[in-house]
């Protein structure tokens, strides 16, 4: 079998995290040909983000003393190896030389008193290029054929949006097959940086927050692997966030489609985008726990079982606000909802849910807490200009619920358990939506009721709702 294992940065900078991965892929890779893909160690990401940001008011010892933090942190992680003193020291000298190279860059955006798009990626990408040879390393002690390389240098190119980056799959695909399948072949087994990528004209790119999941499905469909397997912190996808609902359990296999539902909403398993290469190539996926590898997961793939539930997982999303529109001089006038959207679109908000009264005089949003008031200022200055009469009310105590699973589909009675569930704690519903898809019924309560919403709905949908 080809394989793609994706290691999380919860596992790579755990302590004896590098040990435990290279235990998982040297069981796998004599049956097997293996490519490895690895996130940051855990808050190395967060920690270059901080300085790209604050590097234009730093003086040079605060550039030095970050660099410094980042040097003990990696060295940590090469002092728990299985290399030799002589192999210890080359690979720090190795690590070392980049984080000359950080601070250096970093220095750069001190002098010019700006971080361009440019820097912020080149900046966040040290995070996965100091991780990688740690684990090929680790690897080579072990006899095994690796060594590390950048995803752009393994051949993922994308256009020049920097930090949010999309592939151009044609050209991956012919890159990637050309620099991982012939060393694959061969035995060896590569070890990728997530997240990283490069342009057409050969600069650094990332693929956003989360992009190692990207990572690893872009390379499952290049090199036509058998399945990606992303390794993390968790026995799978939960049937709810265990911090929030009793006895979550472990949902043993998704649709592509819930799955990306779910990431939509906020699950930690997948980044929202990393699905859709997968999906398309018909390739399966694998969430497993590194900690606990012999426990199965989830297993995501085109089908979805009937026997794991008519809803699947119940899912919280916090940190959002609700924007309403309202007046009587919205009914009967055509366009007005997408003056409102094109407000926002001018502004830059993404709407996560809408929904509109049949009377027309009402219209709601649900946009991310941090871009509400930005929401609020462009739809009011819209409207504003268009001399209608109508209010526009922001209010950030909210929260959304959602029930996911596509068993739903065509059920009768789901929506009638779903909101009785709800009521029956004495919630109040502000705002309803679900997709023709039927995947999931989504909607908004105060936030400070959110978490009694989702035991709610845990508790008599998913627990005892038919889940086998």
């Amino acid at each position: 079998m080809k394989l793609v294992m994706k290691f999380g940065g919860s596992l790579v900078g755990s302590p004896g995290g590098v040990k435990r991965i290279a235990d998982i892929v040297t069981d796998y890779a004599p049956r097997n040909s293996v490519v490895v893909v690895v996130s940051a160690l855990n808050n190395v990401t967060d920690v270059l983000l901080d300085a790209g940001e604050n590097a234009s008011n730093w003086y040079p010892n605060e550039i030095a003393n970050t660099v410094e933090q980042l040097r003990k942190v990696h060295l940590r992680a090469v002092a728990e190896t299985s290399l030799g003193l002589k192999e210890k020291d080359s690979l720090a000298k190795e690590l070392g030389g980049m984080l000359t190279n950080l601070q250096t860059t970093l220095t750069g955006v001190s002098i010019l008193g700006e971080l361009s798009p440019r820097s912020r990626d080149m900046i966040v990408s040290y995070g996965e290029r100091l991780a990688a040879p740690i684990v090929a390393a680790e690897l080579q002690s072990r006899g095994v054929v690796s060594w590390s390389a950048t995803g752009g240098a393994s051949g993922i190119v994308t256009d020049n949006s920097f930090g949010e980056a999309a592939p151009d799959m044609v050209a991956t695909r012919k890159e990637l097959k050309k620099e991982l399948l012939r060393p694959m072949t061969r035995g060896e087994v590569p070890v990728v940086t997530g997240f990283i990528a490069r342009s057409k004209e050969g600069e650094t790119t990332t693929l956003g927050r989360g992009g190692s999941d990207y990572t690893a499905t872009i390379i499952g469909d290049a090199i036509g692997a058998d399945e990606v397997w992303i390794w993390t912190d968790v026995d799978g996808i939960m049937t709810g966030d265990p911090r929030i609902v009793k006895r979550p359990a472990v949902v043993s296999q998704l649709s592509y489609a819930e799955a990306e539902e779910l990431a939509f909403f906020g699950a930690k398993n997948m980044h929202p985008l990393a699905l859709g290469p997968a999906r398309l190539a018909g390739i399966p996926v694998r969430i497993k726990n590194g900690f606990r590898p012999s426990e199965k997961g989830t297993l995501i793939t085109e089908g979805a079982r009937r026997s794991d539930g008519v809803v699947k997982c119940v899912a919280v999303v916090k940190q959002v606000g609700l924007l309403t529109v309202s007046g009587e001089s919205l009914q009967g006038k055509p366009g007005i909802a997408a003056k409102v959207f094109a407000a926002l679109g001018s502004a830059k908000v993404n709407v996560l849910m809408i929904s509109q009264s049949v009377s027309e005089a009402s219209i709601s949003m649900v946009v991310r807490r941090n871009a509400l008031a930005a929401a609020e200022s462009a739809v009011s200055s819209k409207l504003s200009e268009e001399k209608m009469a109508v209010s526009v009310d922001a209010d950030q105590r909210v929260a959304v619920v959602a029930a996911v699973g596509a068993g739903m589909r065509g059920t009768r009675g789901v929506a009638a358990k779903v909101f009785g569930a709800v009521a029956a704690r004495g919630i109040n519903v502000r705002m309803i939506a679900q997709g023709s898809s039927e995947l999931n019924i989504s909607f908004v309560v105060d936030e400070q009721d959110a978490d009694a919403a989702a035991r709610a709905l845990h508790e008599l949908v998913v627990v005892k709702g038919g889940r086998s």
